[in-house]
């Protein structure tokens, strides 16, 4: 089974929505978002994008210094 997609309110009056694993674990969040349905669209619009999605690393770090 997938993660799961949550939607919340944000306390101002408007949205978020958290991309959640099955073991609980919190992967991203979603910036606010003023109607539910403009929050649905940004999970879409994350649904469409990320499988091809690159890794761009802008840290400077490489792999190996983490010890991979």
């Amino acid at each position: 089974m997938a993660g799961r997609f949550i939607i919340s309110e944000d306390g101002q009056g408007g949205f978020r929505f958290a991309l959640v694993a099955n073991n609980g674990q919190t992967l991203a969040v979603g910036e606010g978002y003023p109607t539910k349905i403009a929050c649905v669209n940004g999970i879409e619009t994350v649904r469409r994008n990320a499988p091809e999605a690159v890794i761009e690393d802008q840290t400077g770090a490489t792999l190996g210094d983490q010890g991979l």
